[in-house]
């Protein structure tokens, strides 16, 4: 095993195209010819596209001006990386706005499965785990708002003078993965994503969200499908009737468990059946203060019904990677297709670093090994080699953090 900081081995290519060669020589072309992108292309190919998109993110660039400066300087090594070009600032804001980021969509989700059945060790269990209190799959659904520049998007418009687009996430628990995303416009409410952002939970999985995707409708069909859900009420609105009591007075931190039904006749309409309500202290910012929560679960304990609501603050430290560590708070371009093609990219990018944290067996942060390979990305160095050098390796998957490292001054 290396010491740390020991001069990792050379290699002969740079870390960017061992990074890439980790995407099949196929992929690309074959969806780029699926989708007819192959046909719109003249001098700037789909590859070198998708290349262009990568090294924004790995490098967060500021702008095109900044990516194609940088490739031009790195002409010849570019070409190295399976013959990819350096693009004009037209270009590659063309290709931005009119290609489809379907092609960007469908690569992340075959990567994902192509690293999959490369290492185990990527597919699972370095997510965070309930003590092994759930066997279960446990998946958190929630989005982030990406701020856009309102002078020029009109498919976002969010507020007067604003934009924005949203981000829906499903993450599961377990690998700390994406199993579902959607990038959309964000004037509608997180509830009317909900079904869709919730089409492929199969049954006995367990998913969790929060109050913005409370729609009983939604969660009666979920329980139909013997899906198990974990939310919080929304106590100025819904009103509940006590059936049964299963808790007779508070214990510690558990101020009630009852079994509810819903006492509003159009509410109770779309979700006929009783309902578990817990009401719980949760400390927040060092804080205890009482939250509602409501499953469709009768058998958890109590305790167990807070502790997994607590674990949907997984989702905020990876939404904060997303932020801090990809580039999707400034993005190249402002139409839906740039937005939804950078989103793809960055996700993929995430994919990529986790592949080789997994590989590697990285223990620290994934701005740390983010860092470390922007600063090396040009550089003819064995990249496994280089990221055991300046880690530890050997100990505990450390990528997914604390739920309080999820805290961000002016994080929305």
């Amino acid at each position: 095993m290396k010491k740390q900081n020991q001069q990792p081995t050379r290699a002969k290519f740079p870390v960017f195209r061992q990074l890439c060669n980790l995407i099949p020589t196929h992929l690309v072309p074959q969806l780029a010819r699926q989708y007819g992108i192959d046909l719109q292309t003249r001098s700037f190919s789909p590859w070198s596209h998708l290349i262009g998109l990568l090294y924004a993110q790995f490098t967060h660039a500021i702008g095109l001006n900044d990516v194609v400066d940088g490739l031009r300087l790195h002409s010849g090594l570019l070409w190295t990386v399976r013959g990819a070009t350096a693009p004009s600032k037209n270009g590659f804001s063309y290709a931005n706005r009119n290609r489809n980021p379907a092609l960007a969509e469908d690569l992340f989700w075959g990567m994902l499965e192509h690293l999959k059945g490369l290492c185990p060790a990527f597919a699972g269990g370095s997510g965070r785990r309930l003590a092994g209190r759930f066997t279960r799959s446990i998946q958190v659904v929630d989005s982030t708002v990406l701020e856009l520049i309102a002078s020029c998007v009109d498919w976002a418009e969010h507020r007067r003078r604003k934009a924005a687009a949203k981000c829906h996430v499903r993450l599961d628990l377990q690998s700390f993965l994406p199993r579902f995303v959607l990038v959309d416009s964000a004037r509608h409410a997180d509830g009317y994503h909900a079904p869709a952002v919730c089409a492929g939970l199969k049954a006995g999985e367990i998913v969790i969200f929060d109050r913005a995707y409370v729609d009983f409708k939604h969660l009666h069909q979920l329980t139909q499908r013997g899906v198990f859900w974990v939310t919080r009420a929304k106590d100025k609105y819904h009103k509940f009737r006590v059936v049964k009591k299963l808790l007779r007075k508070p214990e510690g931190k558990i101020l009630s468990d009852d079994l509810v039904m819903l006492k509003v006749p159009a509410t109770r309409a779309g979700h006929p059946e009783r309902l578990r309500r817990v009401v719980a202290l949760v400390e927040v910012d060092g804080k205890e203060i009482e939250m509602t929560f409501l499953t469709n679960n009768f058998q958890w304990a109590s305790s167990s019904v807070a502790a997994l609501y607590r674990e949907r603050w997984s989702i905020e430290v990876f939404f904060k990677q997303l932020k801090q560590t990809l580039q999707v708070t400034d993005f190249l371009g402002n139409n839906a297709q740039a937005v939804r093609w950078q989103v793809w990219t960055a996700l993929l990018m995430y994919l990529l670093l986790r592949f080789q944290a997994a590989v590697s067996r990285w223990t620290g942060s994934m701005t740390r090994l983010w860092a470390l390979v922007r600063s090396a990305l040009w550089l003819k160095l064995d990249v496994g080699d280089l990221v055991k050098s300046y880690g530890i390796a050997g100990g505990h998957l450390r990528l997914v953090t604390r739920p309080e490292a999820a805290y961000l001054p002016g994080f929305g």
